[in-house]
């Protein structure tokens, strides 16, 4: 039996392995019932619960806190009738309330949240057919990976957007298979079927293969990561049909993002740590009365009755107080309005916004707006700025219209003029890139023929450019602005238009495409009017330095533009005779036919065309940043708190953003971390680094990937010393170790703030998230903790809504220990006075009514004081850096207010007891009056900043308190009540327990104020 036991408990976890097992798939086209598989659903979510997880999952944690779980056991405890004090109500009603509080607050969050999971998932596609899983999908985002059959363009590509995925704001190349994208519209009709590798998490990579069976010989042809539409980009260009390979919980997306966890504030954690502390005094406390009366008697039963008696140490009312607290401040936010739009999606960490550290922010859609505009044309002796780019148009109307009438002698030129110059540089920038005109068809004209392309309508309002680079188009587009437009374009030829309307057309017969390692991209055309040929080539700085002939000012220049955040091209010329050319073009080709080393040889080939070019021009292209973007880092650095950038964009475009959006000052120093790929590497590098003081950390995703898995503490020690920090070539599950890492070796509390899909993982990683609602979709938004609508309302929801959160969470905490602790003492003294009776104090409806209606409003209207106004707090960010240090709440101050409960608790008991006369009964009634007044003028003594609801809060609580004596009989009696001594007395006490306070916390803030107190003055 024990052996078959062991076999069905192996068998039973290899089929739980099984399901989670992610496997390759075949997926048939035309045989629908091919497909045995069963797939997961396609829709995100976002709920931590489902409808039978809830409860459970809610009860779990709100009793994994010790001190629920406190009032669980005292509350079950009173079931025993040997331990029972006093009636049920007054334990299980204040615990039956938090739990629905609770309940219905997170009720409420997860119904938002399943809402608007609902709204993404319910967004439609076209799918071809009932049984094939082919959609058809025209400028929309992709919600499901495709491999690509065919698109509306006749070469079978399509340009992608996939910021949403990687970060990246290039527009990316996608082809479609071949042997399909030649086939008539009717995609049905072929027996085909598509090998997918299982689901994995690189987003730069897929292997499969694609298969028709019914030709003879049969196809095959590989397909590769160009042949893929991933979930989460956006299609950018025409129409493209596809067959789904992954769905829900297996696309990359999903992969590379985290699972919503539940998020617990650092003040919980405190507040939970000095409950623990209370308890413990609690027990002793106890023990120490069971110690006075000797051990007597059943003093194990006696011993829990004390605990039971004193079990107002820890208030109960502390969670509902700071529960509602929280929705309050959550409410607060959202009326907002300096920030509109805001939503707080999760309403139980507020005070976290009070107490951030490191802010790690993505920066396409969030630092930037992702639209490049042109500024500065520099010719080495003359700059062109956006004020003058008339200017510029001028030269190009005026040489094109002298060119019209005659062309230009090509003899030998001395000097040119600058004019000359103007009309090469403009030509260069509008021959020179990958972009292409596209006209959309108004699809009047029905039976229009090919033929009739020719007199296409190459209206201004009516085309659009595409390109892998946001840079190129914004090129492009400004050349159309200065007169000089491009109108079409294909694979072998492109033409131009002047301002004259005249069409310029050019042959192409290379392209030296960009990348990464290059850092430039060529292109030589022939001009068909005069069959000149010219090899134009633009470039970074770095790679274009060498290539170009000497010249004094282009270092200058760049290092110029660059301080200014602009990214730089520099564009250069050279011509080409028939000879060179044909000597070029043979070698190339056999360079390309060549089997060992055929990236170096062709590489060797353009290399030699790359000498002494004419220095034409120097681009100057700004990434718009979002709006105020340099005020909010300027303010959040100011108020102590590190940013670092995590992107998924190239390291060129990364730095510049970080010098023109001030996240490094211009004062600064920036260490470029060298690609690294081994220990000895990363060893070296870092101490290099280490070398440099004060100065901005950039490092490339592979790069940190190396250091991490080395030298991971010598590393995140280093760059938490660093001002900024910029991390490009991210991945999504990246940029969540990085918030991880920070989390576990600096026990700071981190924020991260994003727009995209890419940074969901990071913003759910980190103990603060923030979402924008960007232009391309909502998902960071839906998964984050808060929600803005522009980068810079995080300055006012840190400063102003932290603070307060923050700060009135944290008195409203303490007061209302402070409440437990006074009335504990009077019990104390009560109990030791009366032989240490285990009798309460105060019974019934004085205790319930002590901690709800006779001071619930005062205590609670705490969340409405401020110390500093928001305006204040704006202009001194720096007041920020005292929160993080956690000041407001910490044993130290906790145990003031342990010791002003002893004081007040100890005056209170024995001043009653002193001043009492013939009856006991007066003994309550004095101590509790004095009480309840003590309390009253208590709340007044923390306020800083008088509201109008506070004031109305203390006089209702009075006003309750005097109406509900005359309905106390049991208690009180209401003939000694209405009498002279009852009022001295009463007031005599209370002017003993409260004054000596009132004076400390003037002398206090005369002879040492606060820092805040300094600057309202």
């Amino acid at each position: 039996p024990k052996l078959l036991k062991t076999s069905c408990c192996d068998c039973l976890v290899h089929v739980c392995r099984r399901r989670k097992e992610l496997k390759a798939r075949t997926v048939w086209l035309g045989c629908p019932e091919k497909c045995e598989e069963k797939y997961p659903k396609n829709g995100i979510k976002n709920q931590k619960y489902n409808i039978f997880t809830f409860v459970p999952g809610v009860l779990y944690q709100q009793f994994k806190f010790f001190l629920n779980l406190y009032f669980l056991v005292v509350a079950c405890s009173q079931f025993v009738p040997s331990l029972k004090i006093g009636y049920l109500y007054t334990y299980w009603a204040p615990l039956g309330f938090v739990l629905a509080v609770t309940m219905a607050r997170e009720a409420v969050d997860e119904v938002r949240r399943y809402q608007r999971d609902k709204e993404m998932n319910s967004q439609l596609y076209s799918k071809l057919t009932g049984l094939l899983p082919q959609c058809s999908i025209t400028h929309a985002a992709i919600y499901t990976p495709l491999f690509l059959l065919s698109t509306s363009e006749k070469n079978g590509s399509c340009f992608i957007r996939t910021d949403q995925l990687d970060g990246e704001t290039d527009w990316k190349l996608k082809v479609a298979v071949g042997c399909t994208q030649r086939l008539p519209a009717d995609l049905f009709s072929i027996k085909a079927y598509v090998y997918a590798q299982k689901p994995q998490l690189d987003i730069h990579s897929f292997e499969g293969n694609f298969t028709r069976e019914d030709t003879d010989p049969q196809i095959h042809e590989s397909l590769s990561i160009e042949n893929t539409l991933w979930a989460s980009t956006v299609v950018a260009s025409g129409t493209v049909i596809g067959v789904v390979i992954y769905t829900g919980k297996e696309t990359r997306s999903v992969l590379n993002t985290s699972y919503a966890k539940n998020k617990v504030g650092l003040l919980d954690l405190e507040l939970n740590r000095l409950t623990k502390a209370l308890f413990l005094a609690q027990v002793v406390l106890s023990v120490v009365m069971i110690a006075l009366q000797g051990f007597v008697g059943p003093w194990f039963r006696n011993l829990f009755r004390f605990v039971v008696l004193f079990s107002y140490i820890i208030p109960i009312s502390l969670r509902v107080n700071l529960d509602m607290g929280k929705s309050a401040y959550g409410w607060m936010i959202m009326k907002d309005e300096n920030i509109p739009g805001t939503v707080v999606r999760t309403s139980t960490i507020p005070e976290e916004l009070g107490r951030l550290v490191y802010l790690l922010t993505d920066k396409t859609g969030t630092l930037t707006q992702n639209e490049m505009i042109f500024k500065r044309l520099h010719l080495g002796t003359v700059s062109y700025g956006t004020d003058t780019m008339d200017e510029i148009q001028s030269h190009i109307v005026k040489s094109y219209g002298l060119w019209s009438a005659s062309p230009p002698a090509s003899g030998p030129k001395v000097r040119k003029s600058v004019s000359s110059r103007i009309h090469e540089a403009v030509k260069a920038i509008a021959l020179c890139h990958n972009v292409t005109p596209v006209y959309e068809s108004h699809g009047s004209a029905n039976g229009e023929t090919e033929s009739a392309e020719a007199d296409q309508d190459f209206s201004d309002d009516n085309r659009t450019y595409q390109a892998s680079s946001p840079d190129e188009v914004a090129l492009v587009r400004w050349t159309e602005s200065v007169g000089l437009t491009l109108v079409n374009r294909d694979l072998s030829s492109l033409q131009l238009k002047t301002p004259s309307g005249q069409i310029l057309s050019f042959h192409i017969l290379q392209i030296f495409p960009f990348t990464s390692e290059s850092k430039r991209m060529g292109i030589i055309l022939r001009e068909e009017s005069t069959g000149d040929i010219t090899f134009y080539m633009k470039g970074a700085d770095v790679a274009m330095a060498s290539i170009v002939q000497y010249n004094d000012w282009l270092e200058e220049e760049c290092g110029n533009m660059a301080r200014e955040g602009l990214r730089t091209l520099v564009v250069s010329k050279k011509s080409l005779s028939e000879e060179q050319y044909q000597d070029f073009e043979n070698r190339y080709n056999q360079a390309k036919l060549s089997i060992h080393d055929r990236g170096l040889k062709v590489a060797a080939v353009v290399e030699s065309l790359e000498r002494e070019m004419e220095l034409l021009c120097l681009t100057g292209v700004e990434d718009q940043l979002q709006a105020d973007v340099r005020p909010t880092l300027e303010l959040l650095r100011n108020a102590g708190i590190k940013i670092w950038m995590l992107t998924g964009d190239k390291l060129e475009t990364a730095t510049c953003i970080a010098k023109s959006s001030h996240l490094v000052s211009r004062s600064q120093d920036i260490h470029v971390f060298r690609p690294v790929s081994s220990r000895g590497e990363a060893h070296l590098e870092l101490n290099a680094f280490r070398r440099k003081h004060d100065c901005a950390l950039v490092i490339s995703g592979d790069s940190l990937e190396v250091c991490l898995k080395y030298y991971e503490h010598e590393f995140v020690e280093l760059a938490c010393q660093c001002p900024a920090v910029v991390c490009c070539r991210c991945s999504p599950t990246q940029k969540a170790q990085i918030v991880r890492l920070l989390q576990q070796h600096t026990d700071n509390r981190t924020c991260a703030i994003g727009d995209g899909g890419n940074d969901v993982s990071m913003i759910q990683a980190a103990h603060c998230g923030i979402g924008i609602e960007g232009k391309e979709g909502k998902q960071a938004s839906l998964a984050a903790d808060f929600s803005i609508t522009q980068f810079k309302h995080i300055g006012r929801l840190l400063v102003v809504h932290g603070r307060n959160s923050y700060k009135r969470s944290a008195a409203l905490g303490q007061f209302v220990m402070h409440r437990g602790m006074i009335i504990s003492t009077m019990q104390a003294v009560f109990s030791s006075i009366f032989f240490f009776a285990s009798v309460p104090l105060y019974q019934g409806f004085l205790m319930v009514g002590y901690a709800t209606i006779y001071t619930m409003f005062p205590v609670f209207s705490l969340v409405l004081d401020q110390d500093v106004k928001p305006e204040m707090a704006l202009l001194y960010p720096e007041l920020y850096k005292d929160l993080t240090k956690g000041r407001s709440l910490s044993f130290k101050t906790f145990l003031i207010w342990v010791l002003v409960s002893i004081y007040q608790g100890g005056i209170l008991m024995y001043g009653a007891l002193v001043l009492f006369e013939s009856e006991f009964v007066h003994v309550v009634a004095i101590s509790f009056t004095a009480l309840i007044l003590t309390e009253l003028l208590m709340v007044a003594l923390t306020i800083r900043t008088w509201h109008w609801l506070m004031v109305v809060a203390e006089f209702f609580s009075l006003g309750c308190y005097l109406a509900s004596l005359a309905f106390l009989n049991e208690y009180f009696d209401l003939s000694f009540i209405t009498t002279w001594p009852f009022l001295w007395k009463v007031s005599a006490i209370t002017l003993v327990s409260c004054l000596p306070l009132y004076i400390i916390k003037y002398l206090k803030r005369k002879f040492s104020p606060p820092s805040y107190s300094k600057l309202s003055s």
